[in-house]
């Protein structure tokens, strides 16, 4: 098994998916776009700065980019992260890590300060060594930035004792660009095909499904 491990946390960690989803929908029309709620679901897992580009001319991404990123992260986060609920059993995973001597960090392509709400909503502050987000990376994923500085805080372990767990292929898409295995969850939303044709090895349902069947987990 593994000696480390690095999560992402939205869709994995935390039920916020369709709640990004949301907010990105009030945002674009604020700014005069409609998007297909199926085309902005299918680049969830993606941090803003690759998100809104894929949705915006150039000239438009110039001209309000960074004001509908503002606007949505303060809708998001004054009233969709209130919403957010934690997958099950997701505490009890990580002290099933910790009991066998595994290292965690966290690894998200949002915001720092979204972040540390869902470190303190997960109660896991105790279990981790740390954790990475947008903001410490110059890109989010699928660019392995976001990994690749979760990897520094685990302090000289081996990439090849490393495992990823995240929900989306862009997860897995910057794990594998970060020279690491990856794991993955579809309560994200994604389906299980895209994700193993993304590079995970494993996919389970969910972390209590990780927990559940941890002893194919020791396996990986």
């Amino acid at each position: 098994m593994a000696s480390a491990f690095i999560f992402d946390i939205d869709g994995t960690l935390v039920d916020s998916n369709e709640l990004h989803i949301a907010s990105w929908d009030r945002a674009f029309r604020k700014f005069g776009k409609v998007v297909p709620p199926e085309a902005l679901r299918a680049q969830v897992g993606r941090g803003s700065d690759q998100y809104i580009p894929q949705f915006l001319t150039p000239e438009e991404f110039r001209a309000f980019g960074q004001e509908l990123d503002d606007f949505r992260s303060k809708i998001f986060r004054e009233e969709f992260l209130p919403r957010t609920q934690p997958f099950p059993k997701v505490r009890e995973l990580f002290e099933r890590l910790r009991h066998d001597g595994k290292r965690i960090v966290l690894a998200s392509s949002g915001k720092k300060t979204d972040t540390v709400r869902y470190i303190k909503l997960l109660k896991i502050d105790n279990l981790i060594e740390g954790y990475t987000s947008g903001d410490d990376a110059y890109h989010s994923k699928p660019e392995p930035d976001i990994f690749l500085a979760a990897v520094d805080k685990l302090g000289g372990v081996p990439r090849g004792e490393i495992v990823a767990v995240g929900d989306t292929r862009f997860d897995i898409e910057a794990a594998g660009r970060s020279g690491l295995r990856s794991v993955a969850v579809s309560c994200g939303g994604t389906e299980e095909a895209i994700l193993r044709a993304a590079g995970a090895v494993a996919v389970y349902r969910d972390p209590a499904d990780m927990l559940a069947r941890y002893g194919d987990l020791e396996s990986i």
